[in-house]
């Protein structure tokens, strides 16, 4: 049943919507695929962040119009479905590589990525390539990897100083760092040994009761 204008422009804004913010996109086509086959196709689209639609060629071509995946979906022929994504293009082309791989009956016709027209081959080779999350992963580990190694220098020394003390401890390798604070005392005896001598000092008062006796003595003979 042919369409009418006013259902090929509702479905040409359909499309253009969807898309608008598409910055990659991947062009296949199928000889005949199952009510099964194309389920699990638009699953497999679906689990690597995109969305699958089969095209009328001239329909798509106006759709496109103005969006970043403009170029791959101009003069299209045959029978044509695209699987298009905003997000990890090496996802995509990895879910549909695997799914193809089990599928002879879909094939690839070429892709886009962010305006550049690639063929099969580089479908294929973008396939093979690490996904932003994987990269992502390794530039966070490149970057944490010297912190970590930073760390883990700091603990050990932490470990190793802490471990060295209580050695020192046990063996009573710091008695000698307190010898001086047992010579403190000295002062002490210097006093004890000056307080003998002050003891003394009162001996000299003893003098003058000698001269009374002895002056007793010399006043007898003048008593006679």
């Amino acid at each position: 049943m042919a369409l009418t204008k006013a259902k090929k422009a509702e479905k040409v804004a359909q499309l253009a919507h969807e898309l608008e913010g598409s910055t990659s996109a991947i062009i296949g086509t199928f000889a005949k695929l199952t009510v099964a086959q194309d389920f699990e196709l638009r699953k497999t689209v679906r689990a690597a962040g995109g969305r699958y639609r089969v095209l009328k060629n001239k329909l798509a071509a106006r759709a496109a119009q103005g969006s970043k995946i403009e170029a791959a979906l101009q003069g299209l022929k045959g029978v044509s479905s695209v699987a298009y994504t905003s997000g990890d293009p090496v996802a995509l082309a990895k879910a549909l590589s695997t799914w193809v791989g089990d599928n002879a009956e879909f094939t690839f016709k070429l892709g886009i990525i962010d305006g550049k027209v690639i063929t099969v081959e580089e479908v294929k080779q973008l396939a093979t390539m690490p996904g932003k999350e994987e990269i992502f992963s390794k530039l966070l580990f490149l970057i944490n990897a010297p912190a970590q190694r930073l760390a883990t220098v700091i603990n050990a020394t932490g470990r190793d100083l802490a471990v060295v003390i209580n050695q020192a401890v046990e063996k009573n390798k710091f008695s000698g760092a307190q010898a001086p604070e047992a010579a403190e005392p000295a002062p002490v005896a210097e006093q004890a040994a000056e307080t003998p001598a002050a003891a003394t000092e009162p001996a000299p008062a003893a003098e003058p009761a000698a001269a009374e006796v002895s002056g007793g003595e010399a006043e007898a003979p003048a008593a006679e």
